[in-house]
């Protein structure tokens, strides 16, 4: 009995591993996936997902309500004139969510790693996931790298460009002149680059 199920487990992983051997030449041929894939904690399993799932993202009309579709955004409550974040709605899809998620661990465990080894050579987004890290802790930390990572995704896929890390750099330049007192809000469209990789650091 054992035996047989050992064999049908090894069949099962066979099959899977060909599966995900697909996905990887497809993801090379498809400009999309293959934009995705540009970006730290996308891979093409979550890639391909994304371009399946999403289509056109320009349904959504900018960031943050593509990542509230997912489900990675916090509730809102409040009294007395306060607002107050609880956890995420987990409402939409489960699995692009859990793709998401995982990828965003698998980027803030390297960070970590980095920063314990050779804290030196962080860049602006991984010292930002490190001292968040400390301050929230490693689970939350990681929904919060995913929310960020799927505001990147809805850039990409909308404005049909690959990841840029130093997008910040774009966003610092476009609100230069931005008076802290002022009431205009910045917009995902700001940016001349899809990346937004540090805009809300």
């Amino acid at each position: 009995m054992a035996q047989s199920v050992r064999q049908q487990v090894g069949v099962l992983d066979q099959r899977l591993a060909e599966c995900e051997r697909q996905i990887a030449r497809k993801s090379k041929s498809d400009p999309a996936v293959a934009r995705l894939r540009s970006r730290p904690g996308i891979g093409p399993l979550t890639a391909d997902a994304i371009v399946a799932t999403v289509g056109d993202a320009r349904q959504f009309k900018n960031g943050r309500q593509f990542a509230a579709s997912l489900g990675i955004t916090p509730r809102q409550h409040g009294s007395g004139g306060k607002t107050h974040l609880g956890a995420i709605t987990r409402r939409g899809d489960a699995y692009l969510r859990s793709l998401l998620v995982q990828g965003a661990r698998s980027v803030l465990v390297a960070a970590l790693r980095l920063y314990k080894n050779k804290p030196n050579t962080l860049n602006r987004l991984q010292l930002w996931m490190v001292k968040l890290n400390d301050r929230v802790g490693f689970h939350k930390a990681a929904v919060a790298i995913a929310n960020k990572h799927a505001r990147q995704v809805w850039a990409m896929i909308s404005r049909g460009e690959a990841y840029n890390a130093d997008a910040y750099k774009d966003w610092e330049t476009a609100h230069a002149n931005v008076r802290p007192g002022d009431s205009q809000e910045a917009s995902d469209y700001d940016l001349s680059t899809a990346a937004l990789a540090a805009a809300s650091v």
